[in-house]
């Protein structure tokens, strides 16, 4: 069974054993790269996240914009429908425009620091991606062995009916000629009927597996072929356990929100401070030749421009505890942040040491099995050969027919759990990002293209167009069955 690891493209090839399994796979069937490639590319999930960090991005332009200079402007026109009797200079209308342009020089630190917070968030965001990344990589993973496992459950159980309908029929021929008692045809009547209830059971668990997959991969799953190995899995949980505190990218994301709190803090208190900005205003006015009362205004300048430029100081003295009250509040979010990161790595310790376990465990489960699975056969063929002259009854061939099926549907279930447990432990090692898997390295997506583009914008329409849903529908694939091609029992 598969005892590997997925190694970091920095650290050398990523599962190249699964993209040799594209090339290889015939054009009809399904390997799990291609299944992995589908979700990357479409899954709902993913590219919500993806979004997500997109808006993420735009806290670092929104935090520059209060150090930036600001301009704006005034303009009113004013029509003066009645003067008073002793009004003789008051014109009939006036135009005025008022353009302001103000250059923040200090703000006690709160641009600096929210500026500080938001680019470390996008870092987090972006740590945080590749660990949605390496969630929805471990759902596809499981989605696939679980379809591949109870397609060949399935196949086990209705062997398994065949079987026994045979062994009725068998049993009932018998009876007919004093071979057998009414007794073995009943066993076996009983052993069948239960039979074909474990095929329908077994036939709804391969229906909802394979709905999964078209949820969490976007498409129908067809003849799913067998996953490639995974390279080079830890040889302890100790080493399991370090790679994952350096890689993990939750545990990177965490400690990010850690640190950008720290800053929210800094920015909070920066209330209490003066805040200083260098300003200039100008004014023009026209009257459009209304003033003095007369035709033209006749000795009256109609129009007028006036300018000023200054420092404008504003010292907050008495603001009701509000500068140190928002600051208390960042530092207890801080400090929860803290918290929260120290609780994100005990998470990954136990993920980590629990799916090494859970991948040893369904290891040694597998060896165990196909003994069983051997012995089972073994024993089988003993049994109906001893029934032949009369030493074993029916009973006792039912009874190792039984044993033989659980075996075989044991050994399935252990090999879906442990190549599921060995990607789940890279996941929790951060080694199950899509930069590991082997994708062309021009479908990759990049978050950090987006921030380059956004974070130094500063025009005030610089709009993005409306974007459409990256994700696949699933409403047109066809209802799932149980049908699966005919087989061999393993």
């Amino acid at each position: 069974m598969i005892r590997s690891m997925v190694r970091r493209l920095r650290a050398g090839p990523a599962l190249a054993a699964l993209a040799a399994a594209a090339v290889a796979t015939p054009v009809h069937a399904d390997d799990l790269q291609g299944a992995l490639a589908a979700a990357y590319a479409t899954n709902p999930d993913l590219a919500a996240a993806r979004d997500t960090q997109r808006a993420t991005d735009e806290g670092v332009p929104i935090a520059r914009a209060p150090g930036l200079p600001s301009l704006s402007g005034t303009a009113t026109y004013t029509e003066f429908l009645k003067q008073g009797p002793n009004n003789f200079l008051a014109p009939k209308r006036v135009f005025s425009a008022d353009p302001t342009l103000s250059v923040p020089i200090f703000s006690g630190g709160a641009v600096k620091n929210s500026l500080a917070a938001a680019k470390i968030r996008v870092e987090a965001g972006q740590a945080g991606l590749r660990g949605t990344e390496a969630g929805v990589f471990s759902q596809v993973v499981a989605a696939y062995m679980d379809v591949i496992r109870d397609e060949a459950t399935v196949g086990l159980n209705r062997n398994n009916v065949q079987v026994l309908e045979v062994n009725l029929k068998a049993t009932s021929d018998r009876f007919e000629i004093g071979d057998v008692t009414r007794t073995d045809v009943a066993q076996s009547n009983s052993r069948l009927a239960l039979a074909r209830a474990d095929l329908r059971s077994a036939e709804a668990a391969l229906v909802a597996s394979r709905e999964r997959y078209v949820q969490i991969v976007g498409r129908v799953p067809v003849d799913l072929q067998p996953p490639p190995p995974l390279a080079g899995l830890p040889a302890s949980p100790e080493e399991a356990v370090q790679t994952a505190l350096d890689d993990n990218p939750d545990l990177a994301a965490a400690h990010q929100r850690a640190k950008a709190a720290g800053f929210d803090a800094k920015a909070a208190g920066a209330g209490r401070f003066p805040t200083v900005s260098l300003y200039t205003s100008g004014d023009y006015s026209t009257y459009f030749g209304s003033l003095g009362g007369g035709a033209g205004g006749t000795g009256f300048a109609q129009s007028q421009t006036t300018a000023q430029a200054g420092v404008r100081a504003t010292i907050p003295l008495f603001q009701g505890g509000l500068p140190a009250a928002r600051q208390r509040q960042a530092q207890a979010n801080a400090s929860a942040a803290q918290e929260q990161e120290i609780s994100a790595e005990r998470q990954v310790i136990a993920n980590v040491r629990s799916a090494f376990t859970q991948w040893r465990a369904a290891n040694d489960v597998i060896t165990l099995n196909q003994t069983a699975v051997d012995a089972a056969a073994l024993s089988l063929e003993g049994v109906r050969a001893e029934n032949t002259v009369g030493n074993r009854t029916i009973l006792n061939i039912l009874d190792a027919e039984q044993e033989l099926l659980r075996a075989q549907v044991g050994l399935v279930a252990a090999r879906r759990n442990a190549y599921v447990a060995a990607f789940n432990l890279l996941a929790a090692m951060g080694r199950a990002q899509a930069a590991d898997l082997g994708f062309d390295p021009a479908t990759l997506y990049d978050p950090e293209v987006n921030y380059r583009r956004v974070r130094g914008r500063v025009f005030d329409w610089a709009l993005d167009a409306p974007s459409q849903p990256k994700a696949t529908r699933t409403v047109d694939t066809p209802a799932q069955t149980a049908t699966i091609p005919a087989q061999t029992v393993p």
